[in-house]
């Protein structure tokens, strides 16, 4: 009711009661009955469905109340009756599942929205196939230009590490440089080994085959030229509209930031990306962002000036540092050494004196920390550090993170649990390690301490799951189905069976407590009243179908609206289309269907 409203039966309320001879009190109680009768009305009413809410007041629903974008009831379809208005719009689902907006917790989709530009070595399992795509893209390219790409497994074809010799014969004239698809080794030709000085003489690494690891890669990845804020602007559009088919409404980002890239991409493509997105109307997913922990002062003065949320879209989320490489690479920091290799235990690519400073002076002033750890030693270095960091500062809600969890010492799931920390786990991961995890650390240790998810949560931990995209497909049906069966590629039993998780545990972790994970439980994670209206329809009546990856998206609304997709490609930077998207698994070929 404005001013002008409210005078105007001021004076109607004055003149009536002198004229009438009524009671003022009985006029005032005749106004405020007709004021609290206001009909209260929904934008959207959503009926007829399976709704998983993850929240524990009231699992499961058949109907949900939108308006503004937030949710306003949650129950069965006649409890919702009196939210009928006369704008209120009803969406019949038909019996189908509904759930929350998954939300990854780990992504870097910047460089995810890259890949899907250049060479996709990603399930690549023969030599020649790998050579033939590398071949295929140099012959696309002019003279002098770079050959990107990645996404390649060598444990795919047997163990073969790749060589510079593989391609020289057919880019003597273009550099190349394909990442590993856990981004932690790469390769170079060998024009690009001489571009970055490179030889028999180096001292890192001893033998220039072409194979780079963790902080040797700061040798080629300089003298790649940087990507254009506008392919960066792109790449943002492409991965978020691949996201949003595959029912994925919130992202948590730890972006272009790699053992040995340049601290300031995480921070350009904020200004660069990000912004430019929020700001022009062009964000259609949640990203809760993680910057490089070294530049834990600049997050600090950015949220005094702004606030954590920059928007409805946009969250800041931490400070992100490394502990050590990957499996996959041989850098992961094991206390046994590898068992094809006696001397090597991995990578510690963080000292630890350095990891406690930063990791204490960014939690002091209230930042949430995540950590890269992926053999037992470094998660045990984690864990030692966010203890003794506790110690210090003192007991607050701080939430720290480890990123991966991947291989555990016994013991090490009763930490998580003990001391708060959140392990933020990737199910897709298991799916590649199943034999490698075998030949890297032997049989015994492979079996007993690896992707530890059903321990970690009998031991009250928080278990958050994403895909770590690029390097696993951005799927939550897929990887719900992983943590639920466990069986790897190629294998027809699960790779312990005991770690498990049931389907409830594994929705559970993909929606709620991944936004605790990251802070966002008051306004994401469930379908709760007053929270944000991001949900999820599937094919199916059934919840079970899910554990059987049998399922597929059929829609993605975000703040109780629809698929709305972001246009890609030379001059269509952010047009809008509603749309569904089809994704090929195998070639990548992207279509928009009307």
């Amino acid at each position: 009711m404005n001013r002008y409203t409210f005078l105007s039966a001021t004076l109607v309320l004055a003149i009536a009661v002198l004229s009438l001879n009524i009671p003022l009190q009985d006029w005032l109680s005749l106004g405020l009955k007709r004021l609290s009768t206001k009909k209260l009305a929904a934008d959207l009413i959503v009926k007829n469905a399976v709704i998983f809410t993850s929240d524990a007041s009231l699992p499961v629903a058949d109907s949900m109340a939108i308006q503004n974008g937030r949710i306003l009831r949650v129950g069965n379809y006649s409890s919702l009756q009196d939210l009928v208005g006369g704008g209120t719009r009803e969406l019949n689902i038909e019996g189908k599942v509904l759930v929350p907006g998954f939300i990854d917790s780990h992504v870097h989709l910047i460089p995810g929205g890259l890949q899907m530009g250049r060479v996709e070595l990603r399930g690549v399992n023969q030599k020649e196939e790998f050579v033939r795509r590398v071949k295929e893209a140099a012959g696309n390219v002019k003279q002098g230009s770079w050959v990107l790409g990645g996404g390649w497994n060598n444990d795919l074809w047997g163990g073969e590490l790749p060589m510079a010799s593989w391609l020289d014969d057919f880019t003597a004239d273009n550099p190349v440089w394909l990442t590993r698809m856990d981004g932690h080794m790469g390769l170079a030709n060998s024009l690009a080994l001489k571009l970055a000085g490179i030889n028999n003489s180096s001292n890192d690494p001893n033998e220039p085959t072409g194979l780079l690891i963790d902080a040797a890669m700061k040798l080629v990845l300089p003298l790649i030229p940087e990507v254009s804020v506008n392919e960066r602007r792109e790449a943002f559009l492409r991965a978020s509209n691949l996201a949003l088919t595959r029912g994925v409404t919130t992202i948590v980002d730890f972006g272009r930031y790699f053992p040995g890239a340049s601290v300031e991409h995480s921070w350009e493509d904020l200004s660069d990306v990000y912004q430019w997105a929020d700001s022009s109307g062009k964000m259609i997913i949640r990203v809760c962002l993680f910057f490089p922990m070294e530049t834990w002062p600049r997050l600090i003065e950015l949220i005094k000036k702004t606030g954590r949320a920059l928007s409805d879209w946009i969250y800041l989320g931490g400070v992100k540092a490394f502990a050590d490489g990957s499996l996959g690479s041989s850098s992961a920091f094991f206390f046994e050494p590898y068992a094809e290799e006696p001397h090597n235990y991995g990578l510690q690519v963080t000292d630890p004196e350095s990891l406690f400073n930063m990791t204490a002076a960014s939690d002091k002033l209230g930042l949430q920390v995540a950590i890269h750890a992926i053999g037992d030693r470094a998660n045990e270095m984690v864990l030692d550090t966010y203890r003794s960091v506790a110690l210090t500062n003192g007991m607050r809600d701080r939430r720290f993170r480890i990123e991966h969890a991947q291989h555990l010492a016994p013991g090490m799931p009763a930490r998580f649990g003990e001391q708060g920390v959140v392990a933020s786990v990737q199910p897709d991961h298991l799916l590649d390690d199943g034999d490698s995890a075998a030949k890297k650390l032997g049989v015994d240790r492979a079996q007993q301490g690896s992707y530890l998810f059903h321990s970690l949560l009998a031991s009250n931990a928080r278990l958050a799951l994403g895909s770590d995209w690029p390097v696993a497909n951005i799927n939550p049906v897929g990887s719900i189905k992983t943590a639920i069966k466990r069986i790897p590629h190629g294998w027809k039993h699960a790779w312990m069976s005991s770690e498990c998780l049931s389907l409830n545990d594994a929705l559970i972790a993909h929606t709620i407590s991944a936004a605790y994970a990251c802070f966002l439980d008051n306004e994401l994670g469930s379908l709760s009243p007053g929270k944000l209206a991001d949900f999820v329809i599937l094919s199916t009546s059934t919840l079970d179908d899910l554990a059987e990856g049998s399922v597929t998206v059929e829609a993605t609304y975000v703040a109780g609206a629809k698929n709305i997709l972001i246009e890609t490609g030379p001059g269509k930077l952010g047009h809008c289309s509603v749309a569904s998207l089809k994704w090929d698994e195998d070639h990548g070929a992207k279509q928009n269907v009307i």
